[in-house]
């Protein structure tokens, strides 16, 4: 069956940086798209950046652009988010998807 396991998330300061991982298994993760979504408080899902199954970037939310990185391995069935320059504001859980599968999430608080 199909799992997406997320990992790296964790308590940064305003403007430090952390790298999620999404280990996928369970489905050919090589031709697979893939996404990075987050949720914040109170607010509903969101998506942060969608990745071709070859590595070509054609989804990045605005407010994210610049500062965080999609990217994966498909030798290692990874995918994986690259974040620097944190705000408050993105404080929340995030997600790895392909189509309607959902990895548990991986909380992330930025915060002095």
């Amino acid at each position: 069956q199909v799992q997406l396991v997320e990992s790296g998330g964790g308590l940064v300061q305003p403007g430090g940086s952390l790298r999620l991982s999404c280990a996928a298994s369970g489905f050919t993760f090589s031709s697979a798209v893939m996404s990075w979504y987050r949720q914040a408080p109170g607010k509903e899902r969101e998506l942060v950046a969608r990745i071709t199954p070859r590595g070509a970037i054609f989804s990045v939310a605005d407010s994210v652009k610049g500062r965080f990185t999609i990217s994966r391995d498909n030798a290692k069935n990874t995918l994986y988010l690259q974040m620097n320059s944190l705000k408050p504001e993105e404080t929340a859980v995030y997600y790895c998807n392909r189509e309607n599968y959902w990895g548990q999430g991986t909380q992330v608080t930025v915060s002095s």
